[in-house]
């Protein structure tokens, strides 16, 4: 495995991997580790930009990560398709709050200014998802919106891009056919199964009581938040989620405003499919 891949921590130990901090506001700021003697801190440009896990690496966006969740290996087939959409809108605009690109001025988005010198200054380096950059472009261009409008926006075009990303990184296949022979549809194949396996295993493990809410990787939470609240039952079955109601609120409150937009997003949809 490339040196330059790093190793996610065990998700089963309590202790966790690099805490990063909230984009909803300094409460869940904790202190990243410090290198171990002889060793120094990496440069934003040494980043690595995938994390080693065995002999795969995990896709660096937050949108491909939760498309793969989705994807149920035993049908081929997208859970949850109807609001996917949505659900990858959101995990991007969380990847760009991560990166130290956006922030939330009076319930809208906003461009973030780095301080110079300051770690969302480093943070901007950071490397973004062919996704991310299409959003972030959207962003500037339109100005401040609400969060639920860039949730809203482009949802169904989405789903495509992040299958397209994932594609190319060769971590799915998709086979194209006809329905009865006629109706266009895709089977969707993993190609590294341990992937996936390890996402569900990490976003799962952020749900133990054992965890300090605020010591949890965001990253992890973040598909966790994203999944109950998209109904994904292939990660969160109806009985966790109401088992795990007052932990997810928890953390949501540490994913920041992407959470309840994506909430108002899916109730306005299930309003307009119930009003026809």
């Amino acid at each position: 495995m490339n040196a330059r891949l790093e190793r996610r921590a065990d998700p089963t130990k309590s202790g966790g991997s690099h805490s990063e901090q909230s984009p909803a506001g300094s409460a869940g700021r904790t202190r990243p580790a410090r290198p171990r003697s002889g060793e120094r801190a990496p440069g934003p440009a040494e980043r690595p930009r995938a994390v080693g896990h065995g002999r795969s690496a995990l896709p660096d966006g937050l949108a491909a990560r939760l498309y793969l969740l989705a994807l149920d290996p035993a049908t081929g087939k997208l859970a949850s398709r109807s609001k996917l959409g949505l659900m990858l809108r959101a995990a991007t605009l969380v990847d760009l709050q991560l990166a130290g690109r956006l922030a939330d001025e009076e319930g809208r988005v906003v461009l973030a200014t780095p301080r110079p010198g300051g770690a969302s200054s480093a943070q901007a380096h950071l490397h973004l998802s062919p996704v991310s950059e299409r959003m972030l472009a959207e962003i500037e261009a339109a100005g401040r919106k609400r969060w639920r409008y860039w949730v809203e926006r482009h949802q169904r075009a989405a789903v495509g891009a992040v299958r397209d990303e994932l594609v190319k990184a060769r971590l799915i296949d998709v086979e194209r056919y006809r329905r009865f022979g006629v109706l266009p549809a895709e089977r969707l194949t993993l190609r590294q199964p341990l992937v996936r396996r390890h996402l569900l295993h990490a976003a799962l493990d952020t749900l133990r009581p054992a965890r300090l809410v605020t010591r949890v990787d965001l990253r992890d939470a973040t598909l966790a938040v994203l999944a109950a609240a998209g109904d994904l039952r292939l990660v969160l079955p109806k009985e966790q989620r109401k088992r795990h109601k007052e932990r997810l609120a928890q953390l949501a409150v540490r994913v920041g405003p992407v959470a309840p937009a994506l909430r108002k997003a899916l109730q306005k949809q299930a309003g307009a499919a119930a009003g026809g």
